[in-house]
């Protein structure tokens, strides 16, 4: 018997015919079979559970032979723990150097499957064809391939550590950078909100200044002409008393009475109300906030009114047909003022669009927002009654006629050359600005607003100029 067989009868001897593997803590039962203390245990406790198996009280029958055999007559075999420590010992007897299949050892390797193979599984159809080498020298050609890969690996690794420190290092100055912008951001920020805060004070400075001169000029006039007015109350009455008087009482003394009317001077202040305020309204930078809310408004060509002329610049051609071509009157066309809206209605968000303007003559123009549904075509004051929420640009002193119950028309009459103009839906505002130097100029205020609005645009006469919205020049065909 050669030392290979030798080793697999003392592996067979050293294993447990339940768990298959070396015996751990082994037992021997009456009938004279060995187990491990727990398998055996296992086992009998599994056959408590199924009834009519038990013979006789007390009794199990033995995995091996099924002899009953007592539970409690189990003797430990320390010879047999002897065994199976040395089996688990020998080099030659390692599980993994054995076929599970054929429990022969694993002497060959198998190219094709990559996997050890015993000499019966060489034999066997599945490796017959297949490329078969010892395993010395598959592990010789193996190990030089796993060398290869070990060193590529690890340069690898290498190379991934060199580039983890350098994330890490990156990481670690990106985040001094964010910190270092962020508190460059709170300083800048501060540094406007200091500045908006001081440029505030001086404004309203100013203002409290322009306030008291006018106030005192116009408090100085009020009490001129009221003692001016006590006084010519007090000579009026006096000559409608001396005018009642019998003739020669009324004679007497009228000398000194005519000669102080002769006497009496007049003053009559040059400041009168209204007076105009002369300090600007003015937040710098506001403008370049509102243009974040900038949109591509165009006036809508259906809309306008039939001799108003849209010019798309950008496209080179007019977005108003001839009148000739088209009908001049339909529900949408304004046609009672030269007027358009937009092609975009707004129900909701905060919007921003501006106007260029070349104010000719003394004709009256309106800028501004306005309801969908207004009358195009009546002849209507354009104040928030009617659904405008507009200024008035002109520098003449025509106004429309107003209707009854109607608020006057905002109008300037200085109106600049670049108007901007911010509708926030949600608060009920429209603002004016001058673009030219940020100056504000009037907002319309609200609860809230009926419904969707429209950009609004209008033109007095054929001299009156020209306006720019987008890439659309408007003007009035003469």
């Amino acid at each position: 018997m050669d030392a290979m067989e030798l080793a697999r009868r003392l592996q067979e001897e050293a294993t447990c015919s339940i768990c298959l593997d070396y015996f751990t803590d082994p037992v021997m039962t009456a009938c004279g079979h060995n187990f491990c203390r727990e398998c055996i245990q296992m086992s009998w406790d599994k056959g408590k559970a199924k009834k009519g198996k038990r013979k006789q009280k007390g009794s199990f029958p033995c995995p091996e032979c099924r002899e009953m055999s007592p539970q409690r007559n189990l003797r430990p075999n320390r010879l047999l723990t002897k065994v199976a420590e040395m089996a688990r010992q020998h080099p030659g007897l390692q599980k993994q150097d054995l076929c599970q299949l054929h429990q022969e050892p694993l002497k060959l390797f198998c190219q094709d499957d990559q996997s050890p193979i015993c000499v019966v599984c060489r034999e066997a159809q599945e490796h017959r064809t297949h490329r078969v080498l010892p395993v010395d020298e598959a592990a010789k050609e193996y190990k030089l391939k796993l060398e290869e890969d070990i060193t590529y690996l690890r340069g690898e690794m290498m190379k991934t550590e060199t580039l983890r420190v350098k994330e890490e290092q990156s990481l670690t100055e990106w985040q001094e950078r964010v910190k270092e912008r962020r508190e460059r951001i709170l300083e800048e920020f501060q540094k406007v909100v200091l500045f908006l805060v001081e440029e505030e004070r001086r404004v309203l400075q100013v203002l409290k200044e322009e306030e008291e001169c006018t106030l005192g000029r116009l408090q100085d006039s009020k009490t001129c002409l009221d003692r001016q007015s006590r006084s010519l109350d007090l000579l009026l009455m006096q000559l409608e008393e001396r005018s009642q008087q019998e003739p020669l009482q009324m004679l007497q003394d009228v000398k000194n009475i005519l000669i102080r009317k002769e006497n009496l001077s007049m003053q009559y202040p040059e400041v009168s109300l209204p007076v105009a305020i002369r300090t600007i309204c003015r937040v710098p930078g506001q403008i370049e906030v509102l243009k974040s809310f900038q949109e591509d408004v165009v006036p809508d060509p259906s809309s306008a009114y039939p001799y108003l002329l849209l010019y798309e610049s950008r496209q080179r051609r007019y977005l108003s047909p001839p009148l000739e071509s088209s009908p001049p009157y339909n529900k949408e066309r304004f046609l009672a003022y030269p007027c358009a809206v937009g092609q975009k209605s707004f129900s909701s968000g905060r919007h921003y669009w501006e106007v260029g303007m070349n104010l000719t003559g003394d004709a009256l123009w309106a800028l501004g927002v306005c309801r969908d549904n207004v009358s195009r075509k009546d002849k209507v004051p354009k104040c928030p009654e009617n659904g405008f929420w507009v200024v008035q640009l002109s520098k003449g002193k025509k106004h429309l006629p107003l209707l009854p119950h109607t608020t006057t028309p905002v109008t300037l009459v200085e109106p600049p050359s670049h108007m901007g103009i911010f509708l926030d839906f949600q608060a009920g505002e429209v603002s004016f600005y001058s673009v030219n130097d940020g100056s504000h100029l009037h907002s319309f205020s609200q609860a809230s607003f009926p419904g969707p609005l429209l950009p609004f645009f209008c033109l007095g006469s054929p001299k009156s100029g020209q306006m720019v919205i987008s890439t659309v020049t408007m003007w009035v065909k003469g």
